[in-house]
C-alpha cells in the first residue's frame, strides 16, 4: 500500500484528488495539508510514502517545504502537482528534492502512474513539462542567470511572505527572527534581484510561481 499526503491550499482540489486516488488500487490518502508548514507537520505525524505537493501555497510554498522535508526525511518522496510550468520553477522543485512534476491538467491514469513511479524512488516528468524544460534549455543563453537560484532558502521564504503582504514585524514573529534581520534579508534579496520596491517583489514572486496571482 502506498500512503499519500495531499498538500494544496484549495480544499476543492484536495477533495478532488482524494476522490481520484481512492479509486486507485493499493494507494490511500492518509492526510491533507493546506500549506507547506502543515505538510511538514503532517509528514512527521503520519509518515506517508508520497507527498503530492502544490507549489503556490500561503505561508510556505511547496518548494521550501520540499527542501525542508528532504533534509530531515531522505526516504520521503515528493510529487509536485502544479499549475505552473516555467522551466526555472521545475528546476527549483527538483533541486529541492522532488521526485516528480505534474501539471494539474493531467489525466487520472497519469497521476496514478506518477505516484507509483515516485514511490519507487524514480523520477517522473509529465510530457508537457519535459517539452517546456527542453525548450527552455535550448533557448537559454549560455551565461543566463537564474534569479530564484541566486537567493538563499531564507531569502526565498522572506520573499514569499513580503509578497503575501506581511510586515517585517509579522515576518520576524513568524520565522523567529529579529526585525533587523528580516529587513536585512529584504534588502539583500532586492539587491540580488535588482528590484527596489515591494510591488516589484510581488510581481516577481507571482511570475516565479511562489504566490498565486490572486
Amino acid at each position: 500500500m502506498i500512503n499519500v499526503l495531499i498538500a494544496d491550499d484549495h480544499a476543492l482540489v484536495r477533495a478532488g484528488l482524494r476522490r481520484l486516488i481512492d479509486d486507485m488500487p493499493d494507494i490511500a490518502v492518509i492526510g491533507e495539508a493546506s500549506n507547506g508548514r502543515e505538510a511538514i507537520e503532517a509528514v512527521e505525524r503520519l509518515h506517508p510514502d508520497v507527498v503530492i505537493m502544490d507549489i503556490s501555497m500561503a505561508d510556505m510554498n511547496g518548494i521550501e517545504a520540499t527542501e525542508r522535508l528532504r533534509r530531515v526525511r531522505h526516504d520521503i518522496h515528493v510529487l509536485v502537482l502544479s499549475a505552473h510550468s516555467g522551466t526555472e520553477l521545475v528546476q527549483q522543485a527538483f533541486e529541492a528534492g522532488a521526485g516528480g512534476y505534474l501539471l494539474k491538467a493531467v489525466r487520472p491514469d497519469e497521476l496514478d502512474r506518477a505516484i507509483r513511479t515516485v514511490a519507487k524512488g524514480e523520477t517522473y516528468l509529465c510530457p508537457e513539462i519535459s517539452r517546456t524544460v527542453i525548450d527552455g534549455y535550448l533557448r537559454r543563453p549560455a551565461d543566463a542567470t537564474r534569479p530564484l537560484g541566486a537567493l538563499t532558502p531564507r531569502q526565498r521564504e522572506v520573499l514569499q511572505l513580503v509578497a503575501e503582504g506581511q510586515s517585517s514585524k509579522s515576518i520576524a514573529a513568524r520565522l523567529g527572527l529579529g526585525i533587523k534581520t528580516v529587513e536585512a534579508h529584504r534588502a539583500q534579496l532586492m539587491e540580488r534581484l535588482d528590484i527596489h520596491d515591494v510591488a516589484g517583489l510581488v510581481r516577481f514572486a507571482v511570475k516565479a510561481g511562489l504566490v498565486d496571482r490572486d
